[in-house]
């Protein structure tokens, strides 16, 4: 049987988001989420942590973890680096409300348990970045080892690149080699079962951040010639142009349901070139402006 071919339980982004709220309301404990990612029992490990444990590096366990979590959900696991630092964050791409801190806690501290495991010693993220106003800074700063920022614009962990180069003490190529393939082969076939509207307008999502985004790099990305992409949106009746407004659009909801950005910055996230453009799309897909919009669907906006 198939790693993922079990018997699932399928909820929506929004209804994974309200049970994580339920959780935390309902322990009472603000470190319900470092708790829940922290598990030490690899026999309670799904198939991607156990494929990440058993990589070489922790950067080929960030790796492979951002490559395999699309077949648990609609999340990204986004790796930045920049000089000598890199950037983690959990991107959930069908969320229309802020997630939850008792999850993004989770997705922390799964990140980093498999590090420290991986590792064997006590890789600390050099800093922790929360969206959320300050709360219980010493609880974070003493489980993360670092410094502990707050409302700011991104929830992410930064690494010291050296950090994430360290080889994992829990490499084990047999092993690797018994869940990997099973994944890849998962991970083909979901590729497969995708239809190549929903296939270009991922690639769009992960383009889009502050350039305007071409046929060109979604065709290489599909690893197909340009032409070849047009004659196959073309048989299916779809525009590239329709293609990007529809990405477009449902990143914009994301992005305007983050409290640390501006307008002029989500125009710039989405390839925009100007703020007004961003508003008279906007206007002509929503009937209403982002600020109007974002006031009547975010708690903090109000």
């Amino acid at each position: 049987m198939a790693l993922f071919e079990q018997s699932k339980i399928w909820i929506t982004t929004e209804e994974m988001f309200a049970l994580y709220g339920a959780i935390h309301a309902i322990s009472k404990d603000p470190a319900i989420g470092l708790k829940l990612g922290s598990e030490e029992r690899i026999e309670r490990y799904d198939p991607i942590a156990i494929a990440a444990l058993y990589a070489r590096s922790f950067r080929d366990a960030l790796d492979r973890m951002a490559r395999y979590k699309r077949l648990m959900c609609p999340e990204e696991i986004r790796i930045v680096e920049r000089g000598n630092e890199c950037a983690v964050q959990f991107v959930w791409l069908l969320g229309e409300k802020a997630e939850p801190p008792a999850l993004i806690d989770t997705c922390f501290a799964w990140l980093v348990t498999i590090g420290r495991r991986g590792t064997g010693r006590s890789v600390n993220p050099l800093c922790v970045e929360f969206q959320r106003p300050e709360a219980n800074r010493r609880l974070y700063e003493k489980y993360f080892g670092c410094p502990v920022k707050f409302a700011v614009r991104h929830n992410r962990l930064l690494f010291r690149k050296e950090d994430i180069a360290q080889p994992f003490l829990t490499h084990n190529p047999d092993l690797f080699e018994l869940v990997a393939p099973q994944l890849e082969a998962e991970l083909t076939q979901q590729l497969a079962d995708e239809s190549l509207k929903e296939q270009v307008k991922r690639i769009l999502k992960k383009v889009l951040a502050g350039q305007r985004p071409r046929l060109e790099d979604v065709a290489l990305e599909l690893r197909v010639s340009t032409r070849t992409l047009q004659r196959r949106l073309l048989t299916e009746r779809i525009t590239f142009h329709s293609l990007v407004e529809e990405a477009r659009r449902e990143m914009a909801k994301h992005y305007l349901l983050q409290p640390s950005l501006e307008l002029n910055e989500t125009a710039y996230l989405l390839g925009y070139e100007d703020p007004n453009s961003f508003i008279r799309a906007f206007h002509k897909w929503e009937g209403t402006s982002p600020g109007e919009w974002r006031s009547t669907r975010s708690p903090w906006a109000r």
